[in-house]
């Protein structure tokens, strides 16, 4: 007799963005690698926290190159696949990139999963890729204790047009174009406590590709975009502050969360990924106490929407534009004010 596989999230510590090392911990990871500012050609590199390294072709090409990769936040292996390919795709759109390729990163317990189920995971990352027209060309693969998957992606954008997260200037609107909690949801799912309406928003929000970003590179108006992935919505937004060395305001009660995230967070259902984010830049933040608003505003976003910095005149443009590519939970969620690189919570 045939004994049963395992669900796929239990056989991982932590699940999707929400795997990600703290942003703090980063910081002071990083603060010894080598600056990459010699290298000429090199437009986007670690200094900033931008959502992917770009590197000038010629004139009018420029080379986008991310990596991503997580464990199981969904226990569908399709699903899963379709997930991280989804977020990894996303860092290409967010610098306003086409993406061209990919590559898989595969790290699976052969001895716990079936073939079977790997082939899935795979078969969900390739259905997305297909979805965005880029081929998965080849990747790398090991024997790992817990199930990993995501991929390298290459795009290209003109060298001119390249959108990064440090841009943003006083007086623009932000527009985040997906609803938050996706955190929460996948929490409520490991706990067994996520209904089929919870599921399928999950699903939907986290297999939608930002091909806006692609849009949006050279329009007028847009200054700075990020991606909100597992720093929570605080967490980018104070890389977007860093980078404009502004204060970026988020207005709390614009945000717009997924369907069932507003009970589960009554219920106390959160990640102690957003614990952590907050540990890592709560200092920065200003009129935010504890509770659900602050458990929402860290909530780590696997394969979230884009962070938009724009001309207030821009907004209304944007939205529209936003929306009408399927976007509808898209909504203007603060602005940026002169003062100190932080975050203030209205």
């Amino acid at each position: 007799m045939e004994t049963p596989e395992p669900r796929l999230t239990s056989l991982a510590h932590g699940g999707g963005c929400g795997c990600k090392i703290a942003p703090g911990l980063l910081r002071e990871m990083l603060a010894a690698t080598p600056q990459t500012a010699s290298f000429a050609d090199l437009m986007v590199g670690t200094e900033t926290s931008d959502d992917a390294a770009v590197w000038r072709l010629n004139d009018r090409q420029a080379l986008v190159a991310t990596t991503d990769f997580f464990m199981p936040v969904v226990d569908d292996p399709f699903d899963f696949g379709r997930i991280a390919a989804t977020n990894a795709l996303s860092d290409v759109y967010a610098m306003g990139g086409t993406p061209i390729l990919a590559l898989a990163l595969v790290g699976m317990p052969i001895n716990v999963l079936s073939t079977q189920t790997i082939g899935r995971i795979l078969a969900g990352g390739a259905s997305i890729c297909a979805e965005a027209g880029v081929p998965i060309a080849g990747g790398h693969s090991i024997d790992s204790v817990e199930p990993i998957y995501g991929l390298v992606a290459l795009g290209l954008v003109d060298p001119e047009q390249v959108l990064t997260n440090r841009g943003a200037r006083p007086g623009d609107v932000l527009i985040l174009t997906k609803a938050l909690g996706v955190g929460v949801l996948s929490a409520a799912f490991k706990q067994g406590r996520l209904d089929a309406a919870g599921y399928a928003a999950m699903i939907a929000s986290t297999t939608r590709l930002n091909t806006l970003g692609a849009r949006l590179a050279g329009r007028a108006g847009v200054h700075a975009v990020t991606d909100v992935t597992g720093f929570g919505l605080l967490g980018h937004a104070l890389e977007m502050a860093r980078g404009a060395e502004a204060t970026v305001q988020i207005t709390a009660e614009a945000a717009p969360m997924l369907a069932g995230v507003e009970t589960l967070l009554a219920q106390g259902v959160r990640t102690g990924a957003s614990g952590r984010n907050w540990d890592s830049y709560g200092e920065a933040v200003e009129g935010l106490e504890a509770g659900s608003v602050r458990d929402l505003l860290t909530d780590p976003q696997t394969s979230g929407g884009l962070l938009i910095a724009c001309a207030a005149e821009a907004a209304d443009a944007l939205l529209a534009l936003a929306h009408a590519e399927g976007f509808d939970r898209a909504a203007v969620v603060g602005r940026v004010v002169a003062g100190p690189a932080r975050v203030r919570v209205a």
